[in-house]
């Protein structure tokens, strides 16, 4: 049974991730585009530029066309997310907030951070190449859905999100390094990204801001 659910990712990781990114990411746009009570019209735009944004900028940065352009069925899975994000809101209270969205962004988040280290590692991009391919592809959609949204990116402040995409992209990096093949590589980065992700949303993680490393210092100074 477990070599049936892995056979897709040895076969073909890139596909198998790409599709999973595509549908969990549309899924979470589309849920802040609810809530921010969009049309119909505007909760599908914003659903679909988180699911193709960051790969389509990932495919100019290598030099080719955007995937999304090239197949009928990319934009398919991405109004599947769409559309399962206003099931749920017939559904939920409160969608964008729920376990159900949350797990869907992390294991988007990992899905696309596999599908750029996948892409650049073909391309023969050097390991700041992979790395940064796959944080670009994890968080790019998002960054500039946010846009849309009219607020900053939030990968750039207040929680541990892109930097679980670097790890993930590291993480590919090192297994090609060691001779891992594709497939393994692919589930090391995968699993590495979901469990960081995961664990930062659990434990409320984030990285530390100026201002609170300013103050950090002020209180070792008063002990002293």
């Amino acid at each position: 049974m477990i070599r049936d659910l892995l056979g897709p990712l040895v076969a073909d990781p890139f596909t198998a991730m790409n599709t999973v990114g595509l549908v969990a990411f549309a899924l979470v746009g589309a849920t802040k585009a609810i809530r921010e009570e969009f049309d119909v019209f505007g909760i599908a735009v914003v659903g679909l530029v988180t699911a193709f944004a960051g790969g389509a900028t990932r495919d100019v940065l290598v030099n080719r066309v955007p995937l999304a352009l090239g197949s009928l069925g990319e934009i398919s899975l991405g109004l599947l997310g769409v559309a399962l994000a206003v099931g749920l809101t017939v559904l939920l209270d409160s969608p964008e907030a729920h376990p159900v969205t949350l797990a869907a962004d992390a294991v988007g988040l990992a899905a696309f951070a596999t599908a750029g280290s996948i892409v650049a590692t073909d391309a023969g991009l050097s390991s700041f190449g992979v790395v940064a391919i796959a944080t670009i592809n994890a968080v790019g959609g998002g960054a500039f859905a946010d846009l849309l949204l009219d607020r900053s990116p939030f990968v750039l402040f207040d929680d541990f999100y892109a930097s679980c995409a670097l790890l993930g992209g590291s993480a590919y990096w090192a297994a090609g390094a060691v001779g891992l093949g594709g497939g393994t590589a692919a589930a090391v980065c995968a699993a590495t990204t979901l469990a960081t992700r995961l664990a930062a949303v659990n434990y409320d993680w984030g990285l530390p801001t100026a201002q609170t490393l300013g103050l950090a210092r002020e209180r070792v100074g008063e002990k002293r």
